[in-house]
């Protein structure tokens, strides 16, 4: 079935076949990814739209020498393949295995490691001018998705690239139009020729030439603009000093072959513009590429079957509450870059529209944007992932919290997050957060605990977040009223002796059964900020050790806020901080991950009877 693909165990293998034979590449790579994911999970659809794209840039560059830059990452299963790692794919995004997305430390073909928006150009120029610097003849090459051009990022480095000379290619893996076929062949035959170095000798001696009468050249410029104007929409990247080719058919093999070649003897920036369509040659992700984008394990016979509904996740708690605030309260103005589905906002889109922004990937405007409507009476709630908000700290602290505005943040995907691995685990937000004045931070220990922190942080006129994990929690009935809770106040679930377990967010439930095992108190804290001082005080006034438990990086999280309290009163209490140890946490299962950190019921025990013994 894989008789050509098997062939091929790196790149070199590749360039050596005929290039009639490429596009029954394209058909196996595209059949074996299918089958792959289907039996591991993993991102589908944007993987299915790159194909052909992938085996041109490798046919036609001399990678690894040549760098490739993939922005993301998640379309980059296809680059894997056809570079060594085909057999290995049954690892993909297991403890140990395939990482889903490039990492330097797998292959030398991973030139940059990615998972966020955006960093491609920037990247690719870096190295770009380093080559030009050490004198290699080497190309670069940024491939970023039209999504991914919606950053600031992006066009920060074209327009730094463009100024600069480099010789640099970007390539636009546009998939959210397309082309009908008479206009996809104008279009790919116009690229082959703009491309060619005939058509650039024959300008620049032209130019040459019509120097000597700069009104005719003027006007040659002009025309060509306008000739090129009405057949690609290269006028903003022009602007930015690249020379644009396209838009061509990004599964037309032949043409991206041409057509790469071409711009591969080219000098200075170059862009290319690539239409491609998520989940091509799979019917049914083709049909739906948002569910198919990132999938568990499926039969590609039948396609992802629907699971009757389990235990509410704490995304969908969040999305349920954010609609029914919304029915209340019409200042309630809904926010995301560019992660409806991820954060629970489809429902909300649909029955709000006129309050419903997603502003792209785009996390820096997003908080700006909600501290500009908090100024005018709004109440603005941003819906973001942990490791997404990284990405808007400055404006976090200097458009939010400086001026003390009542923007509420949904984060999701706090703690570990499993198959995605350490560029989407929220490891760090309690840290960054619990510095910032003004800022309002909780963690629930439930769902109906999770509705009732965003009740109450609503209500707040200050900024405030409730950080929440992936997927779903213990199962406690949810409260559909609005109820809040009191500032500041955490709660005793379980009371013992001589140690005392405060747990800070989604843990407390593994908390309690090592309390069981251990005749321990366990506290629920609620609040990171403002912490819970006076209970804290009670906790090492009547035990001999504290334990301190959350789902975060120890170094300056909960637990160290903890013990700023203790030696704030005076109260010097043997103390254990548990938590996320100080590196990043690899992919794999979040259950085991939890558990090699020590973090599961019996790994908690344990740390406490070899701390207290």
């Amino acid at each position: 079935m894989y008789e050509l693909l098997n062939t091929i165990q790196s790149p070199a293998d590749l360039r050596a076949l005929e290039r009639k034979q490429l596009q029954e590449v394209s058909r196996q790579l595209r059949e074996f990814l299918i089958e792959s994911v289907a039996l591991t999970g993993g991102h589908l659809s944007s993987n299915l739209g790159t194909v052909e794209l992938t085996v041109a840039l490798h046919y036609v560059f001399n990678t690894p020498d040549d760098r490739l830059v993939w922005d993301v990452g998640h379309q980059t299963y296809a680059h894997k393949i056809l570079t060594g790692r085909r057999e290995r794919m049954s690892t993909l995004r297991q403890q140990g295995g395939v990482a889903g997305f490039p990492r330097r430390v797998e292959s030398e073909f991973d030139t940059f490691g990615t998972a966020h928006s955006s960093t491609s150009i920037s990247a690719a120029l870096g190295m770009a001018v380093a080559a030009h610097m050490k004198g290699d003849d080497r190309r670069v090459v940024a491939i970023i998705g039209d999504g991914a051009m919606t950053a600031g990022m992006a066009f920060e480095a074209l327009n730094n690239a463009g100024a600069m000379d480099t010789n640099l290619l970007v390539v636009l893996n546009d998939n959210d139009m397309s082309i009908s076929e008479n206009v996809g062949a104008l279009n790919n035959y116009l690229a082959r020729l703009i491309s060619g170095r005939f058509y650039t000798a024959a300008w620049k001696t032209g130019e040459k030439v019509l120097k000597a009468v700069p009104p005719v050249l003027e006007l040659a410029k002009r025309a060509e603009e306008h000739v090129k104007g009405m057949v690609t929409p290269g006028t903003l990247f022009e602007e930015f000093g690249f020379n644009y080719i396209g838009p061509i058919d990004g599964h037309n093999i032949d043409a991206l072959v041409s057509t790469l070649t071409n711009l591969r003897k080219l000098e200075g920036p170059q862009f290319l513009h690539v239409v491609t369509r998520k989940g091509k040659g799979y019917e049914k992700a083709e049909g739906d590429p948002i569910l198919y984008h990132g999938v568990t394990k499926f039969d590609p016979g039948a396609g992802i079957i629907a699971k009757p509904p389990g235990k509410p996740t704490y995304t969908q708690v969040f999305g349920d509450w954010l609609c029914d605030m919304a029915a209340l309260d019409t200042r309630l103005i809904g926010i995301t870059p560019a992660m409806r589905e991820g954060s629970g906002m489809v429902r909300f889109s649909q029955e709000y529209p006129d309050r419903y922004f997603d502003v792209g990937i785009a996390e820096q405007h997003s908080l700006t944007f909600a501290a500009g409507l908090a100024c005018e009476g709004a109440k603005p709630v941003v819906a973001i992932y942990s490791t997404f908000l990284q990405r808007a700290y400055d404006q976090l602290i200097h458009d939010i919290c400086i001026q003390n505005l009542p923007v509420l943040f949904g984060i999701d995907r706090a703690g570990l997050v499993g198959a995605d691995g350490p560029t989407h685990a929220g490891s760090f937000d309690l840290t960054y957060l619990r510095c910032l004045p003004n800022m309002i931070v909780m963690a629930p220990a439930d769902e109906n605990e999770c509705r009732q922190m965003l009740c109450t942080g609503f209500q707040l006129d200050a900024p405030v977040a409730v950080r929440y994990p992936r997927g779903s929690g213990p199962g406690v009935a949810i409260q559909k009223d609005m109820a809040v809770m009191p500032l500041g106040k955490g709660e005793i679930r379980r009371r013992g002796s001589k140690v005392a377990i405060l747990s800070f967010g989604a843990l407390l439930h593994s908390c309690l059964e090592a309390g069981e095992k251990l005749g321990a108190t366990v506290a629920n804290m609620r609040f990171v900020k403002p912490l819970d001082e006076e209970l804290i005080r009670e906790l090492a006034r009547d035990h001999e050790h504290l334990v301190t438990v959350e789902e975060n990086t120890i170094l300056g999280g909960a637990g160290s806020g903890v013990l700023e309290v203790l030696e704030k009163q005076g109260l010097h209490r043997p103390t254990l901080q548990l938590g996320l140890p100080d590196r990043f946490i690899d992919h794999g299962d979040p259950a085991k991950l939890l558990k090699d950190c020590g973090l599961d019921a019996e790994g908690l025990r344990l740390s406490i009877v070899q701390f207290i013994s």
